[in-house]
């Protein structure tokens, strides 16, 4: 497997820019979460990966072959996203078939496998299909595709709990069988935070983050106490996010803590999860994508 590398993509409709220079690289063999709120371009940009949409600027390279109208790059991305790409009567057997045409080598037997665990038939149909079990059925194939990296556009659509944890289960088996780089953008980020090995953190139009979660979580933190003692202990940080509660005030920081900072016996200071520190870096938390 190559790198595959995202070069200054600017993508504008009319005057509206929706990406704005995004660079970042992917490496073989590991897990993304790609985290973003409405509009900030998560769709768009793996559009444009995987050559459904053009860019006004900017290269997507696959090792050094750049992957615009490059069927030999292009035939080693798979993207599986909310767009009905198939028909509506089409039998599921017949997506099996159709990536067994478009990759080689489909692994029908797991394909099977796990439609029997969604207690899904092969020989149903997608309009017969509520969504989160069309949802089931679109990841079937996107797991079992011949393919070296595999972009998942909100892949939960759908699916009760039950089931997310089945994909979740049936993801990591099919990395550890065989590794590939999966990418997955979903709102569902405390499900996917022990998945990830590394995070992408879209925000109007440009990466803010692009770091491992161990990294990023490092260094992520709720401060909380009497106020003035916050104020103190904080002085000089970047308070993402503030609230106060009568005379006890809450911050959030992602930044390291330097040691020779004193914590005031009243101060509380938390490591945050995932998806607080995602809702802090992106403005607090209004309501996205």
């Amino acid at each position: 497997m190559e790198k595959l590398k995202v070069q200054t993509i600017t993508k504008r409709y009319g005057r509206k820019v929706i990406l704005d220079a995004v660079s970042f690289e992917l490496q073989p063999a590991k897990i993304y979460g790609l985290l973003g709120r409405n509009g900030a371009g998560k769709s768009t940009l793996l559009n444009i990966i995987t050559n459904r949409i053009f860019a006004n600027q900017g290269a997507v390279m696959l090792g050094e072959q750049n992957v615009n109208n490059n069927q030999a790059s292009l035939g080693q991305f798979y993207l599986m996203s909310e767009a009905e790409l198939n028909l509506k009567h089409t039998k599921i057997k017949d997506l099996f078939s159709g990536a067994e045409l478009a990759y080689g080598n489909f692994d029908f037997e797991n394909a099977r496998r796990m439609l029997t665990a969604f207690k899904i038939s092969e020989d149903q149909t997608l309009a017969k299909l509520s969504t989160g079990l069309k949802t089931a059925a679109k990841l079937t194939v996107a797991l079992n595709v011949n393919a070296d990296y595999i972009f998942l556009d909100e892949p939960t659509l759908g699916l009760d709990a039950n089931h997310r944890e089945l994909f979740y289960h049936e993801l990591m088996r099919t990395y550890g069988e065989r590794p590939r780089t999966f990418v997955i953008s979903t709102h569902l980020i405390n499900e996917v935070q022990q998945l990830l090995e590394n995070v992408i953190i879209l925000d109007r139009g440009k990466i803010i983050v692009d770091e491992p979660v161990i990294d990023l979580l490092a260094k992520a933190y709720e401060i909380s106490g009497p106020s003035n003692l916050v104020d103190q202990y904080t002085h000089g940080l970047k308070i993402l996010t503030s609230h106060n509660f009568s005379r006890i005030k809450t911050v959030t920081v992602v930044e390291k803590l330097a040691e020779q900072r004193t914590l005031p016996d009243q101060v509380k200071v938390d490591h945050l999860d995932l998806q607080k520190t995602f809702t802090a870096l992106t403005d607090g938390g209004n309501e996205g994508e």
